[in-house]
């Protein structure tokens, strides 16, 4: 007499390799098919087995929803099948065992849905960090500065940096930056122009990345109800990873000028963008501070400014007059905004300076050199 019929437990059922074989891969060597239509006890203490070795072996990866149809309505056709094959038993038992199987089937397709609906929408959620979790990890004291207008305004950081802040966006980051890393936390969108200092990197934490540069200038993009998160460069270099309150392990991409990367939030996935060009999405979210050259040999101080404006959209109040002769040959393309400015107002000479109070500057001077 076969084993199998001494099985009382259903850890017998899940110790048989035939029986494995049969649930996992559909090959059925042994008869279990028709040796479990035999006995309706017997179905039920097969099927109890075969439905948690079905929970026990589903992949970690997501089902999608088109693959759980594809699967549950094979199911169906194969109870369907097996009911033609015996249309010729009209006994009680027959019609009692049928109405069995179509529980079972019934039992199956919602466990298999709660699953995949656990998987897709529960499970993945986990991964998704928020801002308000982002600042809960930090125990400085920040500031916190909400963009609710409708054009970007302009941050300025303790260490000079500067970040072009767009509208619907947060950001909060310390008074002073102490210790050996400067750090902000970042919801929606900002531009930022990092100052240089090698022993202490800036870190922009956003959602579940954090990009980590030591000068340099590049978006990002991480608002809390888009599914990605975007990191575009214009100039040095940037190191992206992901954040260990995702769960994820760490993860690191690196990115030169004109590289992006976008990640996907629920996955967990980076994309690396090589071509900014041939992106849609990213070219048409790239903004005039990173079209603009800021590359200037003999140009009116006055076209300068006026290029600073457009790219910064801010308002800058000088003397037309004074300056009108004074032209410049410069670099700015690497420094934050108030470096751009000192960097000007010294060139120009003559007790030269400028006051910045939130979008609007103000430059004083008495002429060129």
């Amino acid at each position: 007499m076969q084993k199998r019929n001494y099985y009382i437990e259903i850890e017998d059922f899940l110790a048989d390799s035939s029986f494995q074989l049969w649930v996992l891969s559909k090959i059925d060597q042994q008869g279990w098919e028709e040796w479990t239509l035999e006995n309706q006890q017997r179905a039920k203490l097969v099927e109890d087995a075969r439905l948690l070795l079905l929970a026990m072996k589903v992949p970690e990866n997501k089902i999608s929803y088109s693959e759980l149809t594809t699967a549950l309505q094979s199911t169906w056709i194969k109870i369907e099948e097996k009911e033609n094959r015996n249309k010729s038993i009209r006994d009680n038992s027959f019609k009692y065992l049928k109405v069995y199987w179509r529980s079972i089937a019934a039992t199956l397709f919602f466990a298999f849905l709660s699953l995949w609906f656990y998987n897709n929408e529960f499970k993945s959620n986990d991964s998704v960090v928020t801002y308000k979790e982002l600042l809960e990890e930090n125990n400085e004291g920040l500031v916190e500065q909400t963009n609710n207008s409708n054009k970007p305004q302009i941050i300025t950081l303790s260490d000079g940096s500067s970040v072009l802040l767009q509208p619907n966006s947060k950001l909060s980051y310390p008074k002073i930056f102490t210790g050996n890393q400067r750090k902000v936390y970042l919801s929606g969108e900002g531009f930022f122009e990092i100052s240089k200092n090698p022993q202490k990197p800036f870190l922009v934490y956003a959602n579940e990345i954090i990009t980590k540069v030591v000068g340099t200038s590049f978006r990002v993009r991480a608002y809390s109800d888009q599914p990605n998160v975007e990191v575009l460069v214009r100039t040095g270099k940037v190191k992206v990873s992901s954040n260990e309150l995702a769960g994820d392990s760490k993860h690191e991409v690196i990115l030169l000028p004109n590289e992006a990367l976008r990640f996907l939030r629920k996955d967990l996935i980076f994309n690396k963008i090589s071509n900014i060009t041939e992106d849609k999405s990213l070219a048409r979210n790239v903004g005039n501070i990173e079209q603009l050259s800021f590359e200037f040999t003999d140009i009116p101080v006055g076209q300068i400014l006026t290029t600073i404006e457009q790219a910064y959209q801010v308002e800058i109040d000088f003397p037309k007059d004074k300056l009108k002769d004074c032209h410049l040959t410069t670099s700015l393309s690497d420094q934050p905004l108030s470096e751009k400015l000192k960097i000007i107002c010294k060139s120009i000479g003559n007790d030269t300076s400028f006051e910045m109070n939130g979008n609007q500057i103000v430059i004083t001077s008495q002429g060129c050199n």
